[in-house]
């Protein structure tokens, strides 16, 4: 028995001087994002998710702005959300491709507390067989726009001091974890967005501004359906582990972890093992998390190459299939 606790005690002390590191020299601080009469600007905030997220925004008192290209679609997206909420929010409609159309609607709307650049587009296709104006609109829309939204919104954001934190949430994707056959083009510019993120944060956290970074998985939209009309054979055979969630529970989970300005937010347990398996130099506010990241890390890493061997395994047999018809 004393074999047995002295046994314990040597695992345990590790572990406690570790958590006690860990309490020490995670960074950024931990912070709370308050959003009640706070103005929320969103992107792509006339269906899916972005809609998802202005309707969750206007529900919690915020002042909601929504951006998109099709001004229908907001006229709609806005009547949605007054006759559930009985709040208005206000509407813009620009192509965040184009840098002054959105510095016009950023002037517009005002000073921004929370900006969550959500607007996406995604077409799964090999990329010798996908058309090189399809990659490059992926690219400018998905990276390149937010490039364009963040700049545009940044002088006004950093002079607001007194207002306390604000946020700048990236809504990049699963795919922007680890790459899928038939996603090359959508998830070069998903991942392009984590690099954004992680060096912006270290420019902006001097004026109390705090970087999202949201990782949703597959979400049931109007446009992931359409999308799937498209997808290679392939791909749906890798992605059929991982199930589609809906935009309502993706949105609360983002603005939950938007408020308390995690870097990472997931949005699933699968999200959860894919956080730790690539955490990397990515910035930690949890010293909680950052103990199961460094715990946990090699175990995520087995499983991870699990995934992987099933993976290639399944391409493999895809194309020895292929070969023979």
């Amino acid at each position: 028995m004393e074999d047995l606790s002295f046994l314990a005690l040597l695992l345990l002390l590790p572990l406690a001087l570790l958590f006690l590191i860990l309490y020490f020299i995670v960074r950024p601080h931990p912070v709370n994002i308050p959003i009640k009469n706070r103005h929320v600007f969103i992107t792509g905030g006339s269906s899916g998710i972005g809609l998802a997220l202005a309707h969750q925004a206007a529900t919690e008192g915020a002042r909601v702005s929504i951006l998109a290209r099709s001004l229908d679609k907001l006229e709609e997206a806005k009547n949605y959300i007054r006759l559930s909420t009985g709040i208005d929010v206000s509407i813009f409609a620009a192509d965040v491709r184009d840098y002054d159309a959105v510095s016009k609607a950023v002037e517009e709307a005002g000073p921004i507390d929370l900006l969550i650049v959500n607007q996406g587009v995604f077409v799964a296709e090999e990329l010798e067989k996908q058309g090189l104006d399809e990659v490059k609109f992926m690219v400018e829309v998905n990276l390149i726009g937010s490039f364009n939204m963040i700049k545009a919104a940044l002088p006004e954001m950093k002079k607001g001091e007194d207002r306390g934190p604000r946020s700048i949430a990236l809504m990049s994707s699963q795919a922007g974890q680890v790459g899928i056959y038939g996603y090359t083009a959508y998830s070069a510019s998903k991942f392009g967005l984590r690099g954004l993120g992680e060096a912006l944060q270290q420019e902006v956290i001097s004026h109390d501004i705090h970087v999202s970074l949201v990782f949703p998985p597959d979400t049931d939209t109007p446009g992931f359906a359409e999308e799937n009309k498209r997808r290679p054979p392939l791909t749906g055979i890798i992605a059929e582990s991982s199930g589609a969630m809906n935009a309502e529970d993706v949105a609360k989970r983002a603005l939950d972890g938007i408020k308390s300005a995690s870097f990472i937010v997931r949005c699933n347990f699968e999200g959860l093992l894919l956080s730790i398996a690539t955490a990397g130099l990515s910035p930690q506010r949890s010293f909680v998390m950052a103990f199961f990241e460094v715990v946990a890390g090699g175990l995520v890493r087995l499983v991870a190459l699990c995934f992987q061997w099933r993976w290639y395994t399944s391409i493999q047999k895809w194309q020895a299939q292929n070969k023979r018809t």
